[in-house]
């Protein structure tokens, strides 16, 4: 690995089953995923594009809520109570958030692939990604590192 890297590139964080010595075809290889398609684990952009979306629709959400009421707090606390509420009850009952689900996308384990998410890792998850720099910085297969932090992958749906 002896290949010349950009400091715009950031830090090679080796991915969680990865050799840094010899890197694998692409990234996901090292997981037992597909390298394209549906299973296939999703780029940064459609992740982000995700969280935008969420994070939009629970604005929303916050800006009704508070024209009818103000005992649940502002409307930025009350967009991140309803953010973390709907990554943890749409990851865990769907393995997707409407913003995923727009996206095509999707969350799964990666130790059981078909094990449901379950609520811990979701909570887990959904707290670590309101800090967003977790879901950013990525390691070499491609995953946040919420996702590595709880078992998880976000891959493609379709």
């Amino acid at each position: 690995m002896n290949e010349k890297r950009s400091w715009l590139e950031g830090p090679l964080v080796p991915g969680e089953n990865e050799d840094p010595t010899n890197l694998s075809a692409y990234a996901g290889e090292n997981l037992g995923l597909p390298q394209s398609g549906p299973g296939s684990l999703s780029g940064l952009f459609p992740r982000m594009a995700a969280l935008l979306i969420d994070w939009l629709l629970c604005y929303a959400m916050a800006a009704f809520i508070n024209t009818m009421t103000d005992s649940l707090g502002d409307n930025a606390f009350l967009t991140l109570g309803l953010f973390v509420l709907l990554r943890i009850v749409t990851v865990c009952l769907f393995a997707q958030s409407p913003g995923h689900a727009i996206m095509g996308i999707g969350v799964a384990r990666v130790d059981e692939p078909n094990q449901r998410v379950g609520i811990v890792r979701a909570a887990f998850r959904a707290f670590l990604t309101i800090f967003l720099l977790p879901p950013v910085i990525q390691d070499t297969d491609g995953r946040g590192m919420h996702d590595r932090a709880t078992g998880t992958a976000v891959i493609r749906t379709r």
